[in-house]
C-alpha cells in the first residue's frame, strides 16, 4: 500500500473544524475548542454546518460532505479536526472529493464514526490520518495532559513517532509470543465492520489491526469477531492490537451473557499472530493519538508497539 504523509502543523496554520457524524451538543463547547487552538497559536475556520441538525446527523449528508469537501479543497487549511463523532460518516463516503487529497494532503483527526473517513481516505487516495483527540470532546474542557502531549507531538514532528507508550499504571498485555511488522489500520471496530464488503476498506493483509469500541454489548463484539474471522482477515494480519472497549456491557444482565472481558480473551486465542492488549487507545480521556497508514512494529516479546516513522512530512 502506497501512503500519503500531509506536511506537519506548523503554529499559524489555519485548522477547519467539521462536524461529518453527529451535532456538538452545544455551541459553547465549539467556541472553547476554537479558544484552545487560537492559543496555542493556531487559527480556525468553522465548517458551515457544524451546528445543524438532521436526525441524529449535523446536516444533511450534502450539507456534512459539503463541508468536509470545502476544507479539503480550501490550500489555506492544512488540518481538518472533526468536532466530534456519533453516527453518520458511512452516509457521505461517496460524496468525498478523495482525488483532492492526492494533490493537497491535510492531517485529518478524530475517532470513533469518524473511523469511517479515516479508513476510506486510506483506502482511496492512501492519505496517513491520525485517531486523535477532538475538539468538542477533549479540547474544549481540560485536555488531559498524557493525550495532549502525545496528540500534538505526533501531528507538529516530522521525526519518527517511536514507541506508544502506555501509562505506567497501564500495562500493555502481551499474547503469543513474536514480532509483527506492518501498516497500522483500524479504529472503531463497529465503523470497520460495517465497511467491510464496501471499496471503502483498505486491504488488512500483513496490517496490524488495531481496533477499540464503546456502548456494545458484548454479543456485538463478539459477532464482529465472528465476522472477521470469517472472512478470514484474523488469519491474513500480521498483528492485532485491542484499546479500551468501554462500557462494553450486557443489555441486560439478567440473562445468560459473557462479559466483554471473555469475549476479547476468546477473540485472542483463536489468532494465530502477536498480539497486544489494554492499548490505552479508544473512548477514554487519556489516549494515545494513533497514526492509521504508518508502518509499525508489535513485539509481543517485549510488550510494545512501535511506529517506525514519521507520521508527517
Amino acid at each position: 500500500m502506497k501512503t500519503l504523509k500531509p506536511p506537519r502543523l506548523r503554529k499559524g496554520d489555519l485548522i477547519g473544524l467539521v462536524s461529518p457524524a453527529s451535532t456538538p451538543s452545544t455551541r459553547e463547547k465549539v467556541d472553547k475548542g476554537v479558544h484552545y487552538l487560537e492559543g496555542l497559536g493556531y487559527r480556525v475556520k468553522i465548517g458551515r454546518h457544524v451546528m445543524a441538525h438532521y436526525g441524529y446527523c449535523a446536516g444533511t449528508d450534502e450539507e456534512r460532505a459539503a463541508d468536509l469537501n470545502d476544507m479539503l479543497r480550501d490550500p489555506t487549511v492544512k488540518a481538518v479536526f472533526a468536532l466530534r463523532g456519533g453516527y453518520g460518516t458511512p452516509r457521505i463516503l461517496d460524496l468525498l472529493d478523495y482525488r483532492v487529497a492526492l494533490r493537497d494532503p491535510k492531517i485529518l483527526v478524530g475517532y470513533s464514526d469518524i473511523t469511517g473517513l479515516q479508513l476510506a481516505f486510506l483506502r482511496k487516495a492512501g492519505l496517513v490520518t491520525f485517531s486523535g483527540p477532538m475538539v468538542a470532546v477533549e479540547m474544549w474542557d481540560h485536555i488531559d495532559p498524557f493525550t495532549e502531549e502525545n496528540f500534538w507531538r505526533v501531528i507538529t514532528s516530522a521525526s519518527r513517532v517511536g514507541s506508544l507508550q502506555n501509562p505506567t499504571d497501564e500495562p500493555l498485555v502481551a499474547h503469543h509470543k513474536g514480532r509483527a511488522s506492518g501498516i497500522l489500520v483500524g479504529g472503531n471496530f463497529s465503523l470497520l465492520a460495517s465497511l467491510m464488503g464496501t471499496p471503502y476498506l483498505p486491504s488488512l493483509r500483513k496490517a496490524i489491526l488495531v481496533l477499540e469500541d464503546v456502548d456494545e454489548a458484548p454479543h456485538r463484539v463478539d459477532r464482529m469477531f465472528a465476522q472477521l474471522r470469517h472472512s478470514g482477515v484474523l488469519k491474513n494480519v500480521a498483528g492485532l492490537v485491542l484499546g479500551k472497549f468501554t462500557d462494553c456491557v450486557p443489555s441486560d444482565p439478567s440473562k445468560p451473557h459473557l462479559t466483554i472481558e471473555q469475549v476479547l480473551q476468546e477473540a485472542v486465542s483463536v489468532v494465530g499472530c502477536p498480539v497486544l492488549t489494554n492499548l490505552q487507545y479508544g473512548h477514554i480521556a487519556k489516549k494515545l493519538t494513533i497514526p492509521f497508514g504508518v508502518r509499525g512494529t508489535l513485539d509481543a516479546r517485549t510488550g510494545s508497539l512501535t511506529v517506525s516513522e514519521g507520521a508527517v512530512r
